[in-house]
């Protein structure tokens, strides 16, 4: 038996991976909701020329809400657009059916702005990156 570490694996051996935690997670779980029906989707906030100055990328599976990247210009920040914004792409995620919502942060971002809109601490990894920490907070919708 060999282990080896790559980061240009063929499509095919990704695959197996994904089928292959895909088919315990249904073994243990039946009634799981397939991690295939998950919807990737984006919130923009556009000013009045139609730029964009900020926005969310999320995603919406297990009956929750993942909050990957949120975003704004700083003349935006402090405005309560950062609110509206996180209100719509929740709204979105109720729509399909997600229950919570969850996201990640570090110390220098927005731990604080999450509270303020209902997220709930967690957890938190110090020293991640080095010198920081990162937080882990949820919501229910």
């Amino acid at each position: 038996m060999t282990i080896e570490t790559t980061i240009t694996p063929q499509k095919e051996e990704a695959e197996i991976l994904s089928k292959g935690i895909i088919a315990f997670n249904n073994a243990e779980i039946p009634n799981l909701e397939p991690i295939e029906e998950e919807i990737k989707f984006f919130t923009f906030v556009r000013d009045k020329d139609k730029n964009i100055v900020g926005g969310i990328r999320a995603s919406c599976y297990w009956n929750t809400l993942h909050i990957e990247l949120l975003w704004l210009a700083k003349t935006c920040r402090g405005t309560g657009i950062g609110s509206k914004l996180l209100k719509e792409a929740e709204d979105f995620a109720k729509k399909n059916n997600c229950e919570k919502a969850f996201v990640e942060t570090t110390s220098w971002q927005a731990k604080p702005f999450y509270e303020k809109n209902n997220y709930q601490h967690i957890a938190t990894i110090n020293d991640r990156p080095k010198g920081h920490a990162s937080h882990y907070l949820t919501k229910n919708l």
